[in-house]
């Protein structure tokens, strides 16, 4: 990690390659469970041209002795605070399932307190406006693995190891109570546009659920489609990768 500022950013952002020179941001939200080194090849890959830095939400990883943040609203407000003031280059925000609601919510409040958001980039999660009665946290230990084991999110030969599954239970528990607790508070759409990733086969987002996120925005929307269940994005990383960088990177030579 290349750590810089204060200790509440150093605390909460990690940045994997250093890019100073870079000419746009790109802020990486975790599905839930997920920490930020999911995000270590994008960090990689993208640099030195555009800095990534990954969330590393409370209570897991080197954060593990913190208390969970309960909603997605809390994480929200505490990576928008943060990210208020970063304003010398383009700032995106890109979120994977969970990471896709804690990046809108982020993004409301960032355009909300007049801090523009280049870009809002969306994966596996259906628009905030399509909701679904899913109640995964409230299930057992086993019907929670359940649930892992269907959208493959975690490694399957880790589930098997019963010290793992004992740490990951009450990080995965939290994030999925604060994923199906939320609901969206009608308001002013993003000026921000918006492009959503899904995978043809995700059982969490159906095609028709992402392309809703087309209501969200007044400032252009597309839909990209691939080929894959819920973590259809680590099969597409390459074609991810390019969309994201061909995109940041005319923003930063258009602000230039």
């Amino acid at each position: 990690m290349v750590a810089h500022g204060n200790d509440a950013e150093d605390s909460w952002f990690r940045r994997f390659a250093v890019s100073p020179e870079a000419k746009a941001r790109l802020v990486c939200l975790p599905h839930a469970g997920g920490s930020a080194t999911f995000y270590f090849p994008v960090a990689k890959a993208l640099a030195p041209g555009i800095e990534v830095a990954a969330v590393q939400y409370p209570g897991r990883q080197d954060r593990r002795h913190e208390p969970f943040l309960t909603s997605i609203e809390a994480i929200a407000d505490r990576v928008a605070g943060l990210l208020r003031d970063k304003t010398d280059r383009p700032l995106a925000l890109f979120g994977h399932s969970m990471g896709a609601m804690v990046a809108y919510e982020t993004a409301r409040r960032l355009e909300e307190a007049g801090t523009p958001v280049a870009a809002l980039f969306v994966s596996g999660r259906r628009a905030p406006s399509r909701v679904r009665d899913e109640r995964v946290h409230s299930r057992t230990d086993e019907g929670v693995l359940a649930e892992l084991r269907r959208l493959s999110g975690t490694e399957m030969d880790l589930l098997g190891d019963d010290d793992v599954v004992r740490m990951i239970l009450p990080v995965v528990r939290n994030d999925y109570r604060a994923v199906e607790t939320y609901r969206h508070t009608p308001g002013r759409p993003l000026d921000a546009p918006i492009v959503a990733f899904t995978g043809t086969d995700d059982p969490v987002a159906s095609v028709d659920e992402v392309a809703s996120w087309e209501d969200h925005t007044t400032g252009g929307f597309e839909l990209v489609t691939l080929a894959g269940g819920h973590f259809f994005l680590t099969r597409h990383q390459d074609v991810i990768l390019r969309r994201l960088a061909d995109d940041l990177l005319d923003r930063g030579a258009a602000r230039v």
